[in-house]
């Protein structure tokens, strides 16, 4: 039932469509109007029950690294790399051996990178449960890792579809400590390191306690930079913690030493007991000695080192957690993901990206309160939001200004045209300030308008308007090929930067101009009398790219 002050009816459509989805595909609007948006959502809140295309399938299937363990990945594109990198030191070669010797193996490397990408923009563009691609993206870049620091250029890719993609609508517990356990966030924020001083395992630069995931773990992840903790909470949390990581190397610490003889341990011992150290025999004896058993070694990568682990009791948020090894981080994680600061702060983050950049307080309260009744049930959270009279206000229709991500992916949307090349989109995006997976910082992407709206970014969509509606972007070239000298940007850089877009070439297969009327229609219309003039008046070559870089279509 409608209530006075609400979205009128014929623009629920298309907002539900610019809040749950990347914008409306042309047929998209009389879609979504011929089952009536509350049922739409209903819909995208359960994409299980909404039907893929066998092609849909079929084309992801195609990104076989995205399907691979992450030991899998460390072994056939990060271990040789490796290799050909020592054995050049070895032969006493200057900088340019170096990289020669090493060409084929980073343009192997870069494969994962550039299929983890391409998936992304694939199922943002193409694929029928919205929703999930949308949360998907949040919850990537709540849990935010980059990239461009060392093992994680292979690891990104399974982190977001292992670890984030199963758990998008499920239990926060769950999407906690997947995240929590992935080799990609133990070695990005370092907690890989994270030693007890003076336990058997401490030594080189295993030897000390590294706050760094301890104090992410609770500041972004969990309960807010205002949520109540201490220093002395992230300290003790930092000790539970101790041991969580990579499996040991001959060194004894776990930089994935272990992952490079992992496939011979595979070989030798039955799936999933595999000993401690993967191959370091020493410590196959010592724990002999010592009556213990081998450890368990979690297929993802994951490995708990006791000997390396603070087993004292720790005083952690107001409570008393026994030594019980790798057991005491799943507490913790309980702790945190059943805390009323972590409701409230997810809450607000999830308000703050569907609704409003000041989300309205009161709303923010329910689905607090919503997330503690139902033991962090997100998709429960995320109803009482879609079917609040807030979602619904005048006052946040079209209200939100899009990210580099969102503007690119709803421009595809909009136009309806095919790609085959995703390398000029992904160059924009990072062109526009936004890298897929380029995110330095572990606190990830500002949502807000303010992030995002200047004149070089908005010079820079216009510009990217223009290419794709007049059909002067690559999109249907052969899909890129690595080469060491391409044009155009890498995915990521070190510095999370852009080089260069080269959006055409001598040789890329012209497109159809894009109609500009199917533009507007598949928007709904819903342009202002200014544009609507400017528009016309135009001349007709520039008319697709003036809706597309119009103001209201810049708003979701």
């Amino acid at each position: 039932m409608l209530e006075a002050s609400t979205i009128p009816r014929q623009d629920r459509s298309l907002h539900v469509l610019n809040r749950l989805a990347f914008g409306p595909r042309p047929g998209d609007l009389e879609r979504v109007d011929s089952v009536g948006a509350d049922r739409w959502v209903q819909q995208q809140l359960h994409p299980e029950s909404i039907e893929i295309p066998q092609v849909f399938i079929d084309q992801i299937r195609t990104y076989s690294t995205l399907h691979m363990s992450p030991v899998d990945l460390f072994v056939e594109y990060q271990k040789p790399l490796m290799q050909a990198r020592r054995e050049a030191k070895q032969a006493g070669g200057d900088k340019a051996d170096l990289k020669g010797a090493t060409k084929d193996e980073r343009l192997k490397e870069r494969v994962v990178m550039r299929e983890a990408v391409e998936a992304r923009l694939y199922r943002a563009i193409f694929g029928p449960r919205q929703l999930q691609e949308v949360m998907t993206a949040f919850w990537f870049n709540h849990f935010n890792i980059f990239a461009g620091k060392g093992l994680d250029m292979v690891w990104t890719g399974a982190f977001e579809e292992q670890a984030i993609r199963p758990h998008t609508m499920g239990r926060f517990r769950d999407l906690l400590g997947a995240t929590a356990h992935h080799p990609a966030m133990l070695f990005y924020l370092d907690n890989w390191q994270n030693t007890a001083p003076n336990s058997p395992g401490a030594k080189g630069k295993f030897d000390g306690i590294n706050e760094n995931y301890a104090r992410e773990l609770m500041e972004l992840h969990t309960l807010g930079v205002n949520g109540g903790y201490s220093q002395q909470d992230v300290i003790a949390l930092a000790h539970i913690l101790t041991g969580w990581g990579l499996p040991p190397g001959r060194g004894g610490g776990g930089g994935g030493g272990g992952m490079r003889r992992a496939q011979t341990d595979q070989q030798m011992f039955p799936p999933g007991l595999m000993p401690r150290g993967f191959g370091f025999l020493f410590r196959r004896r010592q724990m002999a000695r010592e009556g213990q058993m081998p450890a368990r070694v979690d297929p993802s990568g994951f490995h708990f080192d006791a000997s390396r682990h603070d087993p004292g009791p720790k005083y952690f948020l107001g409570q008393t957690i026994e030594g019980a090894g790798e057991h005491e981080g799943e507490e913790a994680l309980d702790i945190l993901a059943r805390s009323p600061q972590t409701a409230k702060h997810l809450s607000f983050q999830l308000a703050q990206y569907f609704v409003a950049d000041n989300p309205p307080p009161a709303l923010v309260h329910r689905m607090s309160q919503r997330y503690l009744a139902t033991d962090g049930d997100i998709r429960a959270v995320l109803e009482l939001m879609f079917t609040s009279s807030e979602f619904w206000d005048p006052r946040y229709y079209a209200a939100k200004f899009k990210t580099p991500y969102e503007y690119v992916v709803s421009s595809v949307r909009a136009t309806a045209v095919p790609v085959i090349n995703f390398r000029p989109l992904y160059g924009t995006i990072q062109l526009l300030g936004m890298p897929l997976y380029g995110c330095q910082t572990p606190n990830g992407y500002d949502m807000t308008q303010e992030a995002w709206l200047n004149p070089d970014a908005m010079m820079t969509r216009l510009s990217f308007a223009t290419a794709l509606a007049n059909g002067n972007l690559p999109l249907l070239n052969p899909p890129f090929e690595e080469e060491d000298g391409a044009s155009g940007p890498s995915v990521v850089s070190k510095n999370g930067r852009y080089k260069g877009v080269n959006f055409g070439g001598a040789n890329h297969v012209k497109m159809d101009p894009v109609d500009p009327a199917a533009v507007t229609s598949a928007m709904g219309g819903g342009l202002s009398p200014n544009t609507a003039n400017a528009v016309e008046t135009a001349p007709p070559q520039l008319r697709a790219a003036l809706v597309l870089g119009s103001p209201e279509f810049m708003k979701r």
